[in-house]
């Protein structure tokens, strides 16, 4: 069987589907991975599936989403030979239904997220009802489809009546150990899109509350960038905050495993945020790295299971460096909590999760 997946990204830093396209491909699939071309997209790393970018005039907004989805409907349609379409989020299903349509392929809808629900669209009338538009005409018409966790799958599978399994974000289990000892000054990290509602303006504020031998280090780009480092000047906050920009996920892995404290400070705007599961969250557990997380059902569940986190009420400033002074403070709690993530590590990796995804597509046929 050959499946084609596709995103909206220029595939060199999704590490979720570099996993599915490796893992498919490595049990007898066929796999292409198709996204866009940017100015500043890197050559393609060598990977046992094919990659393609396509290149769009526009960069941002409708423009953008209506010429990518042109653009893809017509490479699915004159593409030689594929069996299946993934269709990655709403922002390129109506490309891969048509195209199946015409083609009579099947298809599968990969759910990153409660796309609908996000902070860039929850708040934005028009915008959101055209992603609802979207996800009411083609959701229900793809009768595979999984999501990043339960909370998300169940509340998916109930609005388009549509059966969502679970194949949740986790990394491949690392074949080192965590570090033993910290020396100053204690890194706190953050990894992923530098975007609206990730709790990063009020990491930022919250570094003046901490003393200088905690050190933040942000590893990604987004929307944000220009606003965090003038916030970062206008606090004066030197090299207590350094910006890393993109990092490639082999470097990023080694850049967590020296970490004091991750961290996943989600806003509570839109129950895409609130139902998260995000991988930064596992990247974190799996190097054995205590995490300072939102109070959220999903990350409350798995605290449960493995204490690994410390859950934070709110994103202010204030409570963000009263959580890490007091871990700080309590080597006893931040020993165990190390410990639970070695553990935890054990449970919540790709090679467990894998076979999930496995299962869903062995249905597919």
């Amino acid at each position: 069987m050959k499946a084609v997946f596709t995103v909206t990204n220029d595939l060199g830093y999704d590490q979720r589907m570099h996993r599915i396209c490796t893992t498919l491909s490595e049990h007898g699939y066929q796999v292409m991975l198709v996204g866009r071309e940017l100015p500043d997209s890197k050559p393609f790393n060598e990977r046992p599936f094919g990659q393609v970018r396509l290149r769009c005039y526009f960069r941002k907004g409708f423009p953008f989403y209506a010429e990518y989805n042109i653009r893809l409907f017509f490479f699915l349609l004159f593409l030689k030979k594929w069996d299946v379409v993934g269709t990655v989020d709403l922002d390129t299903m109506p490309a891969g239904y048509f195209a199946s349509l015409l083609r009579r392929k099947k298809r599968v809808y990969d759910a990153h997220e409660y796309f609908t629900e996000v902070p860039e669209v929850v708040d934005r009338k028009w915008v959101k009802y055209f992603w609802e538009l979207v996800a009411r005409l083609f959701i229900p018409r793809y009768r595979y489809a999984y999501t990043v966790g339960p909370s998300l799958a169940a509340i998916l599978s109930e609005r388009y009546g549509v059966t969502f399994g679970v194949v949740r974000n986790v990394p491949n289990l690392l074949v080192r150990a965590p570090q033993a000892e910290f020396v100053t000054p204690c890194i706190i990290l953050y990894q992923g899109t530098l975007n609206e509602g990730r709790g990063i303006e009020a990491m930022l504020r919250a570094m003046p509350l901490l003393g200088d031998n905690y050190q933040l280090l942000l590893a990604g780009e987004g929307d944000l960038s220009a606003t965090l480092r003038t916030l970062s000047k206008e606090l004066e906050l030197g090299d207590k905050v350094k910006f890393l920009g993109y990092v490639a996920p082999d470097e990023l892995k080694d850049i967590t495993a020296t970490a004091w404290l991750g961290i996943n400070l989600l806003e509570n705007r839109g129950l895409s945020y609130y139902y998260s599961l995000a991988n930064k969250f596992f990247d974190f557990v799996q190097a054995g790295v205590p995490v300072l997380t939102m109070n959220f059902p999903e990350y409350r569940d798995l605290n449960k299971a493995h204490e690994v986190a410390v859950l934070l009420e709110t994103p202010e400033p204030v409570a963000i460096a009263a959580a890490v002074e007091s871990l700080a403070n309590d080597p006893s709690t931040y020993t165990r909590l190390r410990e639970a993530c070695v553990r935890a590590a054990q449970e919540w990796n790709w090679e467990n999760e894998s076979r999930e995804l496995l299962s869903i597509f062995s249905r597919v046929g």
